[in-house]
């Protein structure tokens, strides 16, 4: 396996997926030939798109030769909140004026190591969250918790429902392949419990 702190096998964009009190560490070698770096910056803006709080960051890349470098630090990620991301790549002109170069999305995922972080995915936050809001037993961070700027405390049974399924499909593909990686193989019969029910009845909000 190549050795990730050495610059020269950084990822030649941005990761699909990053994990909170990681380093993370890109480069883009495509960019450097259009937009000479003595002339012009690489920014990148990451915006939360499901959650309770407006969370956006920047990562400014910095000059390695005629590429666009980024590297951010462990201690810095530490502090940033897992979630899904939008991201979008601007090229900033010296003297004034960007363009949008690249956009795409990217999954941060909690630190592990961190004892006062949930350990679950963003996916099984969102699935317990629903589950939560629909039998009246949410947390107040929970009810606040929004998908596509609607929060859970306001979208109708339905429509918990059908984010339910989705993110319950979502959790168990990642389950899936956390057994993979482990060498467990798929676990197509495996049961998850979800929250305090391993089952869900609509009947049970009367």
């Amino acid at each position: 396996m190549a050795n990730l702190f050495d610059s020269t096998n950084y990822p030649t964009s941005v990761p699909s997926e990053l994990k909170v009190g990681d380093n993370w560490n890109w480069v883009n070698n495509q960019l450097g030939t259009d937009y000479v770096n003595s002339a012009y910056a690489l920014k990148y803006e990451f915006n939360l798109i499901d959650g309770a709080t407006n969370v956006h960051f920047q990562v400014v890349a910095v000059n390695d030769g005629d590429n666009y470098k980024v590297e951010i630090a462990h201690g810095t990620t530490a502090n940033y909140t897992p979630g899904e991301y939008n991201w979008i790549a601007n090229i900033h002109k010296n003297g004034g004026g960007r363009i949008k170069v690249a956009e795409g999305f990217i999954t941060i995922q909690d630190n592990y190591h961190s004892t006062s972080s949930s350990v679950r995915s963003f996916a099984k936050q969102m699935l317990d969250a629903i589950e939560a809001v629909a039998l009246n037993r949410a947390t107040m961070d929970q009810s606040s918790m929004s998908i596509a700027g609607r929060s859970l405390s306001r979208m109708s049974i339905d429509e918990l429902m059908t984010f339910r399924d989705r993110f319950k499909t979502e959790y168990l593909q990642e389950v899936k392949q956390t057994r993979v990686k482990n060498g467990k193989g798929s676990g197509n019969n495996i049961k998850v419990s979800f929250g305090r029910h391993s089952t869900f009845n609509p009947t049970d909000l009367t």
